[in-house]
């Protein structure tokens, strides 16, 4: 069964676990900022995280399942700022309706982008519009279901005839891989959890 008690995961907890500080480290050259979030929230007491179903006409990581968010343009200020606007835009979520709680460590990809992810508490039920051109659906799973070992391994895959490994999590059809696979387990590490037993750094790079 994926969902558990989660008063382990209260909003006070996780606030503690995580910052804004030290400021995200400038992107390396040639790869390009972007900003997501990780929105979270709470339902019967449980802590669940939202992804989106990226659609197949979307540029990059078709049909991936992400957390919304997007490129940096030149009218934004930050980051953060990115993460909000892109997020409003693909699912309709007000940006004054989200309580940023911290930021990950950001993450390089093999397809060119520097990622830094906010997590932020959003209100649920809400309202979410979609844009049909980029998701294709919502995906809400609890947080808890990330902390078994069990649904997380590794493998290899190739792109532009680099081979590299990635982790994946998976439950029943779903399967999140990637950038999105590493954002989730730094937030984990932070947590106090470590999905891959032993092994501090989890054996993938994108």
């Amino acid at each position: 069964m994926l969902q558990k008690d989660m008063t382990r995961f209260s909003p006070a907890f996780l606030k503690s676990r995580l910052s804004l500080n030290p400021p995200a480290p400038e992107p390396p050259a040639g790869l390009q900022p972007a900003g997501v979030l990780a929105p979270i929230f709470f339902t019967d007491d449980e802590a669940h995280l939202l992804f989106t179903k990226r659609t197949l006409t979307v540029r990059d990581h078709r049909g991936q399942i992400s957390f919304p968010g997007g490129v940096k343009s030149p009218g934004d200020p930050h980051l953060l700022a990115t993460a909000l606007r892109e997020t409003r835009e693909e699912i309709g979520l007000d940006p004054e309706k989200v309580k940023v709680l911290g930021s990950l460590t950001p993450l390089a990809t093999v397809t060119g982008y520097w990622i830094t992810a906010f997590v932020g508490l959003i209100p649920y039920p809400y309202d979410f519009h979609l844009n049909s051109r980029e998701v294709k659906r919502l995906i809400l799973l609890p947080l808890e279901g990330f902390c078994e070992p069990r649904r997380w391994s590794s493998g290899d895959y190739t792109y532009k005839d680099k081979t590299i490994p990635v982790c994946y999590w998976k439950y029943r059809r779903t399967v999140i891989w990637g950038a999105t696979a590493r954002l989730l387990l730094d937030f984990l590490h932070r947590l106090g959890e470590n999905p891959f037993p032993g092994d501090e750094d989890a054996p993938c790079v994108d």
